[in-house]
């Protein structure tokens, strides 16, 4: 049985210029999931990263903070969707929590067809799945370190469930920075364990945006 990880980045600089850049605690989030992740005896025979910075520099500090002598791969498959264009589409909400209810009418719009960008919603469900199905052939029988974005990974945690575009948007909402979730591949198949597991993080680290 293999075991593949699917890890949000840290923290990214909200309301910035470089929105792309991981924030100060972004850094400690990944980090401090290295070392949770050493402690729990996870050693990973693969460890792929996006190619956006936060998903990049966040696979870093997560393979520095394990100890893991190994670099990670770039798949830019894993890369997020463009959400801020779906998002400030309509205006340029600088409040997360407008942010938020901007970017769920721009995926629901996305996903139902009625707005267009640089890539179609098929496009991206067929781009994470195939990542997906990349990173279970190269691990058959090991484990998988993934660092990836939330409208990814709660995307593939829907589609596994079986759920629609609104669990989709709600399993979204809930993603916390350097959260982990799950999957197990075995005689059975792909099944989810666990998702958006955050136990590393303090309370006072705890972000999603």
């Amino acid at each position: 049985m293999s075991a593949i990880f699917l890890v949000r980045h840290g923290q990214a600089s909200f309301g910035s210029d470089e929105y792309d850049r991981l924030s100060p605690l972004g850094l400690s989030q990944a980090s401090t999931l290295g070392h949770a992740l050493a402690a729990a005896e996870v050693r990973p025979a693969l460890v792929v990263a996006g190619s956006l910075r936060r998903q990049a520099d966040t696979a870093a500090a997560m393979i520095e903070g394990a100890g893991w002598e190994r670099e990670g791969r770039i798949d830019p498959a894993w890369n997020e969707f463009d959400h801020i264009a779906l998002a400030t589409a309509t205006g340029h909400p600088d409040d997360p929590g407008a942010f938020q209810d901007a970017l769920e009418v721009g995926m629901r719009a996305w996903a139902n067809g009625d707005t267009h960008g640089p890539e179609t919603f098929d496009g991206f469900q067929t781009r994470t799945r195939l990542a997906l199905q990349r990173v279970l052939a190269a691990s058959p029988s090991g484990s998988a370190v993934v660092v990836s974005s939330a409208g990814v990974i709660s995307w593939l945690t829907a589609s596994l469930l079986g759920g629609s575009v609104d669990l989709w948007i709600r399993i979204n909402r809930v993603c916390v920075n350097t959260g982990v979730t799950k999957f197990v591949h075995g005689s059975r198949g792909l099944s989810m364990v666990s998702f958006n597991e955050h136990g590393h993080l303090t309370r006072s680290a705890v972000t999603y945006r």
